[in-house]
């Protein structure tokens, strides 16, 4: 699914998940796939991959991906 990012930006997100701490079980960070690049996303609204992390969620048929920690 493509999103706009700031400036107009085209992002290509294939897949999101929640990544979760292995030693406190706290949801910590998103496993983020776009572009064919899979990153790790800090939970920070400042952080521009968030912010598109959080647009992408909104569209329907869209779904974050929780496997529980």
């Amino acid at each position: 699914m493509a999103i706009y990012s700031g400036g107009g930006v085209i992002i290509m997100i294939t897949s999101v998940k929640k990544n979760y701490n292995k030693y406190n079980n706290e949801f910590e960070s998103y496993e983020l796939t776009r572009d064919g690049i899979t990153m790790c996303v800090p939970l920070d609204e400042a952080n521009t991959d968030y912010q598109a992390i959080q647009e992408w969620a909104k569209i329907e048929g869209n779904n974050i991906i929780d496997n529980g920690a």
